[in-house]
């Protein structure tokens, strides 16, 4: 089993990433550089937070041009597994991997602090090991995290269970006031419809320790690395 964690110029997160993935997940990861194409030595990938191209036309838009990312596309096709965390999100939405986009947050104010998650589908290879409707202690750092899509992508995303996350309060009710961007239904996290790329806003590389204030992100990287060690036995 192996990991990749890509970097774009402006990724500031591929270091929390690699972190928690070598030392609490304890298996083999590779910083992989914007520009390099071949993937075939990898299980799943990361696509970290941070400013990719310093977000200077909008969050994710350069990044998506990356050589990189086709071989991302063409990595995602084959049923591997992608997991896009906050600018990773908003890449893998401007890439097409994810419906829908992020835009700026409803107060147009950056915010950074721990919110309340809960988990709404435990069917996926990213949550098998928490439990739906649980609530996660998990931070968010964000100016462009308020999720936005159609009505007809909104009805496809809850009919066919890809809402993987809420905002809530602690006590996991998914109120307005528990919203810290404005996204549509309070959208924390999605998955595509073959259930192998992920996106979400908050971070849970990010809530790992104990030190930090939660390790409440631990079992979204230890699912998927339990679903890794399934299928190749």
């Amino acid at each position: 089993m192996k990991f990749g964690v890509i970097v774009f110029p402006g990724s500031n997160c591929d270091h929390d990433a690699y972190h928690v993935l070598s030392k609490h997940v304890g298996q083999p990861v590779d910083f992989i550089w914007h520009k390099q194409t071949d993937l075939s030595e990898y299980d799943a990938l990361v696509v970290p937070g941070g400013f990719s191209y310093g977000d200077y036309l909008r969050a994710g838009a350069l990044a998506r041009f990356s050589p990189v990312m086709n071989a991302v596309k063409n990595f995602a096709a084959q049923g591997k597994f992608v997991f896009g965390i906050c600018n990773g999100f908003q890449i893998l939405c401007e890439a097409g991997l994810l419906p829908g986009a992020l835009i700026r947050n409803r107060d147009l104010h950056f915010v950074c602090r721990h919110i309340h998650l809960s988990v709404e589908n435990e069917n996926t290879p990213f949550t098998s090991e928490v439990e739906s409707g649980k609530v996660l202690s998990i931070p968010i750092a964000h100016a462009e995290g308020n999720y936005v899509c159609d009505d007809e992508t909104f009805q496809n995303l809850e009919e066919n269970g890809q809402i993987v996350f809420r905002y809530c309060d602690e006590n996991g009710a998914i109120t307005d006031a528990a919203n810290p961007n404005g996204a549509r239904s309070n959208i924390a996290g999605i998955c595509n419809e073959n259930r192998n790329v992920l996106g979400m806003m908050p971070h849970p590389e990010r809530a790992c320790e104990g030190l930090l204030g939660s390790n409440d992100g631990r079992d979204i990287f230890r699912s998927l690395t339990k679903t890794i060690a399934s299928i190749n036995g």
